[in-house]
């Protein structure tokens, strides 16, 4: 006996659901066949109900999310190859840094340190010494060592910061941007999911609606779907039903009786004719 399962839906997907799902209730009105929206049931009862039965819905348009899912998978995992290979290609600035990019790297971080402690080193002890009475002749000239690094280091800090400007800037150039829900989709990828779209309103959703505003009996709380969804196809399989005369079945349990046997009368040597 073969058993069908729901597809479940992936995460992903659960928004597009909903979304189909709503636009097929704003523009209920439009259609003749759900014209009885609001009389017993209303769209935040029918979304309810939707929801609920989500597995059952998605089923019938099971063959077009399979083809949707495939198409995708194989687009992002081209797409995501190519990106990483033209990020690890891109040779940058054009130029073989080396083994002397580190060294690069040192020296605009150390120099404006070196040269930063230098200064204060140099103009304290120079303007120490112009405060003697005679101050010493090399007090101009480490005043002037002082001001001296002290340029320097200015420069370093504005060399750095130009360093890290540039490097920001290359490395947003190379940057391989996520797509977002909402970016363009390849012209594959987005034909296989309007026709997941497609099947899921025509064959799925819509007579879901026509089920359950026909069905008297359907409660937006209980979760079941319509009695007679006949049009979606039923999950899950059933056993033929059995019953027992005990609880009122209407066929009759066959009886067996075994036959009557009956062992001849034996008796002792005595008892047998001459």
């Amino acid at each position: 006996m073969q058993m069908k399962s729901a597809p479940h839906l992936l995460t992903e997907d659960r928004a597009e659901y909903e979304r189909v799902l709503d636009d097929a209730l704003r523009t209920a009105h439009d259609r003749p066949d759900l014209a009885g929206i609001g009389q017993r049931l209303n769209n935040e009862q029918l979304r309810t109900m939707a929801l609920n039965a989500t597995a059952l819905i998605s089923a019938a348009a099971a063959a077009e999310y399979d083809h949707f899912v495939k198409v995708r998978e194989e687009s992002r995992t081209s797409g995501g190859v190519s990106a990483t290979e033209a990020v690890l290609a891109s040779p940058g600035d054009g130029t073989d840094d080396g083994p002397g990019a580190g060294i690069g790297v040192i020296v605009t971080v150390l120099a404006p340190v070196l040269a930063g402690t230098a200064a204060v080193i140099f103009l304290l002890v120079g303007y120490v010494l112009k405060m003697l009475d005679p101050a010493p002749a090399f007090a101009d000239s480490l005043l002037a060592a002082g001001w001296f690094f002290g340029a320097v280091t200015a420069a370093g800090i504005l060399a750095a910061a130009i360093g890290l400007l540039v490097t920001a800037l290359r490395n947003s150039s190379t940057q391989v941007p996520a797509q977002e829900p909402g970016d363009e989709l390849p012209d594959e990828v987005a034909r296989a999911k309007e026709a997941w779209r497609h099947a899921l309103l025509e064959r799925g959703i819509l007579p879901f609606l026509r089920d359950a505003l026909a069905d008297p009996s359907a409660d937006p709380l209980s979760g079941v779907p319509p009695h007679h969804a006949g049009r979606i196809p039923r999950m899950g399989y059933s056993g033929p039903e059995f019953s027992s005369p005990g609880e009122g079945g209407t066929g009759s349990r066959p009886t067996f009786t075994s036959p009557d046997f009956s062992s001849p009368d034996f008796g002792g040597p005595e008892h047998q004719p001459d």
